[in-house]
């Protein structure tokens, strides 16, 4: 029971939501302006360069018991004839609502009001639908991100986006293997002549002295 109230209520709100637009740009016209609904008046021209569209609303305004408001079918129009079976409308302030499409005739069956020209044929049309939701998305499509900062070994630096004069890029980082190896170490220095030659006096020398002293000591 309860699931059933649910879905009739969502239907309910549902249909009020489709006929709020209707509802809110419905306009009432006004019958004859402010001369209002009466004889030896030509309403049929009245509705020369109107619009009426479903929803609105007609207002027939005249003195209650001196006229009426019938609606009739087109044959009946034409002829100023009715029926019993014609709804008579004659309040004196009678609303008639626009609920469908089509041509739609009204008559004044007071006396001969209705051949002196009290008579209404007016044109209903469907509204148009509203224009569609407009959003202020960009029309234009972002500029892509920059390229990733790494450059592989060997791949030229891009060409500079801004600025005049171009500056050169920097030079790329020396490439490095991996598993990283240490550098050799670096050769010995190379002995200098000078000291090729002091070498071999020096041994001469201490040689002479280990003579001179075993010498010393014989005696």
């Amino acid at each position: 029971m309860a699931s059933s109230k649910q879905v009739l209520l969502l239907a309910a709100v549902v249909a009020v939501a489709c006929l709020l637009p209707s509802l809110a740009s419905a306009r009432q016209w006004v019958v004859g302006d402010e001369c209002g609904w009466k004889a030896r008046f030509n309403h049929t021209h009245w509705a020369n360069g109107k619009t009426f569209v479903v929803g609105d609303t007609l207002l027939f305004k005249y003195r209650k018991g001196k006229h009426n408001v019938v609606q009739v079918g087109e044959e009946d129009f034409a002829t100023c004839g009715h029926d019993e079976n014609h709804r008579t409308r004659c309040s004196g302030h009678d609303v008639v609502q626009l609920d469908r499409p089509g041509r739609m005739f009204f008559i004044c069956t007071k006396h001969n009001h209705c051949r002196k020209g009290m008579k209404l044929a007016i044109d209903v049309v469907v509204a148009p639908p509203p224009p569609p939701l407009s959003y202020p998305f960009p029309t234009t499509s972002p500029p892509p991100p920059p390229p990733f900062g790494w450059t592989f070994p060997g791949t030229p630096p891009p060409p500079p986006r801004y600025g005049w004069p171009s500056t050169p890029a920097p030079p790329p980082p020396p490439f490095r293997r991996w598993p990283w190896t240490p550098a050799p170490p670096p050769p010995p220095p190379a002995r200098s002549a000078a000291a090729a030659v002091r070498n071999p006096v020096s041994g001469a020398v201490a040689a002479a002295a280990a003579v001179v002293v075993a010498a010393a000591l014989a005696f």
